[in-house]
């Protein structure tokens, strides 16, 4: 009888040899892929072709390390591979030797539980490193183990591995409740409520690659992925690749309007102001006031005024303003001023020729130049009326002159969003005017008197300039490109993940929701981790104003990442925070109690040193996170050289093996500072340690 180890190394040797025959196909794939993409595109069909055929080089490419991580048997025996992504039979790719995670086939490999197989009787997590088989999870399906866990080994062995400072790809453990909600259906926004460490990003980043998966024409525009901070961001940038998608713009509420950048910060009552809803309607009720009043315009033509009636122009602009932007507007009564004029001109060349004799045609031909007006197109008769061709070459001369378009930019001009949001906020008298919900206290409050731009005024400005609209028209069929997108305001998303979505204000959904006006948006998060000035307390106050019913919520109630110990500290916290919520029901205990120190102001740097030589040591090859109260952050930061101290609202979202919390009394005295500690105090994966000031 073959011991349990020579089982297993028999597991690995056949996991192995199918790698290894799955990786020359898929050399065999992209040599393929490669010739086929240097060929030239002369038609539609082809480009498309192009496309498809490289997003699909592109996934394979990424998916070199992974590319096998599962394996799930059913009832009668037969094995199936589950990967990063797809890998098509050599033959004719009818039977896959790889099928992608996200496929509906694979959805048992995450869902099956030994109370329910779903006619599977084995599932097997395969361990790599690069092109190697290192390690195999067996887990029978037959009802003998009671675990709701899914890949129980496997999952407390990616648990159990040391933190590297990069968030790495989950597909080959996503638990049952996460993968319901990768999978879910997008009917509008959904909205993730999850504890510390259940895995809120990790499903986000997921569903974003599934629903690109099942609906590939999302990817023609792109994924936007909205983080608390570039450190967050910098944090997840590899797992979306990592998944076979690339068509990725990474940005924070700060930095999602090109080029804007904040450079001056407000008290927390001015930012929670100006992050309430009430600014959409009141920015709506400026830009619309914008608009130009009725009034004759006169424009000149060779050496002959016309003048279109205050009346056509009352017209004109009524027209213009319904369902359009202040510059589409713009360029639409533009348009019909350069129409207008044209007809105005051309009716008047043929009264001029109904007034004289056919022998003073000649005379006529010389005054108005009407070779210049017709542009020397033959066919022409010399009655005076002008042929279609000619009043359009007429309208292309009238909108290309200078004297018109100075003209008409007098009377409609363009409008800078900077400079027209700078004005509203730098008047009180047109506060009072177009925001007439805010108090007498409340706009002093918000009054700018200071160059630069704060957080709160980027969904202000994005506002106003959604408004007023751009300058210039964008083709609707640009293929993505990331560098594009991100540097365009009006970029329309495929899909939107908005992480740590319990922070924004109702004014910074509203600059979500036009990135996305079909609402595909995923946002996760806490609402017991919330920091922000608005006070909310639950998701339908986050999220109503913008949404309206429009969203549904699931919620994440296993916490994988922190372990019970540490999880056995935050009761009283969510307690003094004001939670309705439970905390995560954590799945496994590191062993390790946390443990704490004190010392006063004179030893503090000392202890902290101390602290973190332990632990760099006890977790070798890990890492240590230091966090404290933010008063003590900068001074900190200079007396621990080489050691990285952050602020509780800068550490969401991320995780180390060991977290040392300094003075976390002064932590609890932060604004909304229950909320801080409890992020603070839940970052760990192994081991907390707490150093109070004395």
């Amino acid at each position: 009888m073959a011991s349990p180890l020579d089982t297993r190394q028999a597991a690995i040797t056949e996991e192995q040899d199918y790698l290894n025959a799955t990786l020359e196909r898929r050399a065999e794939i992209l040599q393929y892929l490669n010739a086929e993409l240097s060929t030239s595109v002369d038609d539609a069909v082809s480009h498309a072709r192009h496309q498809g055929m490289n997003r699909q080089r592109t996934e394979l490419t990424h998916a070199e390390n992974g590319l096998i991580f599962g394996r799930l048997d059913s009832l009668e025996g037969t094995p199936l591979r589950i990967g990063r992504v797809g890998v098509s039979d050599a033959a004719d790719g009818a039977d896959p030797m790889v099928i992608d995670w996200r496929a509906p086939a694979a959805r048992p490999f995450y869902m099956a539980t030994p109370v329910e197989p779903l006619g599977h009787a084995h599932r097997r997590h395969i361990r790599t490193t690069g092109d190697t088989v290192v390690g195999v999870d067996d887990e029978p399906l037959d009802g003998n183990s009671a675990s709701g866990l899914v890949g129980e080994g496997a999952l407390f062995s990616a648990l159990s591995q040391r933190r590297t400072g990069e968030m790495s790809s989950a597909a080959a453990t996503l638990q049952r409740e996460q993968d319901e909600i990768v999978r879910a259906t997008a009917h509008g926004p959904l909205v993730v409520q999850g504890g510390p460490g259940t895995g809120k990003t990790v499903v986000a980043l997921h569903r974003a690659a599934y629903l690109l998966f099942a609906n590939p024409q999302l990817a023609t525009r792109g994924v936007l992925t909205l983080g608390p901070s570039r450190r967050f961001l910098d944090y997840i940038s590899q797992v979306l690749p990592a998944l076979g998608e690339t068509a990725i713009v990474a940005a924070t509420p700060d930095t999602l309007l090109p080029g804007v950048t904040v450079t001056v910060e407000e008290p927390r009552l001015t930012e929670a102001i100006k992050g309430r809803a009430l600014w959409q309607s009141a920015l709506s009720r400026y830009a619309v006031a914008q608009t130009p009043e009725s009034a004759p315009v006169a424009l000149d033509w060779e050496g002959e005024r016309y003048e279109i009636s205050s009346s056509m122009v009352e017209r004109l602009i009524t027209t213009a303003i319904s369902g359009r932007s202040y510059h589409a507007a713009r360029r639409w009564f533009h348009e019909q001023m350069h129409d207008r004029l044209a007809h105005a001109i051309a009716e008047r060349l043929e009264d001029a020729f109904a007034r004289i004799d056919e022998g003073l045609e000649d005379v006529v031909h010389a005054r108005v130049n009407f070779q210049e007006v017709d542009g020397g197109n033959e066919g022409s008769e010399a009655d005076g009326i002008l042929t279609d061709e000619e009043l359009d070459k007429l309208r292309e001369d009238i909108a290309e002159n200078p004297r018109v378009a100075a003209v008409l930019a007098v009377f409609w001009p363009i409008l800078d969003p900077n400079e027209e949001l700078g004005r509203l906020m730098g008047d009180e008298a047109m506060l009072q005017k177009f925001v007439p919900e805010l108090n007498d206290a409340e706009r002093q409050a918000v009054i700018t008197t200071k160059g630069g731009w704060t957080s709160s005024d980027i969904p202000l400005l994005d506002a106003i300039s959604h408004l007023l609209g751009d300058t210039t028209v964008h083709p609707n069929s640009e293929t993505f490109l990331s560098e594009r997108a991100a540097s365009r305001r009006d970029w329309i998303y495929g899909h939107v993940i908005v992480d740590e979505a319990q922070e924004l204000s109702e004014m910074q959904w509203h600059m979500v929701a036009r990135r996305t006006p079909q609402l595909s948006i995923t946002a996760v998060g806490d609402i017991d981790q919330a920091e922000t000035p608005h006070q909310h307390t639950t998701w339908a106050q986050v999220v109503d104003a913008v949404f309206g019913e429009r969203w549904t919520q699931a919620k994440l109630t296993i916490g994988y990442r922190t372990p019970a110990e540490a999880m056995a500290l935050t009761g009283p916290i969510l307690q003094n925070a004001g939670s309705v919520n439970e905390p995560p029901n954590a799945v496994r205990f590191s062993g390790i109690e946390p443990w704490e120190r004190s010392a006063n102001e004179s030893q503090l740097v000392t202890e902290i040193s101390r602290a973190f030589k332990e632990l760099t040591e006890r977790w070798a090859g890990g890492t240590v996170g230091v966090i404290a109260a933010a008063p003590r952050v900068p001074a900190l930061q200079l007396a621990l050289d080489g050691i990285p101290v952050i602020t509780a609202t800068q550490s969401k979202g991320l995780e180390w093996d060991a977290t040392i919390v300094i003075d976390p009394a002064g932590i609890a005295a932060e604004p909304r500072g229950w909320n801080r500690l409890y992020v603070a105090l839940t970052r760990s994966t192994q081991e907390l340690c707490r150093i109070h000031v004395l």
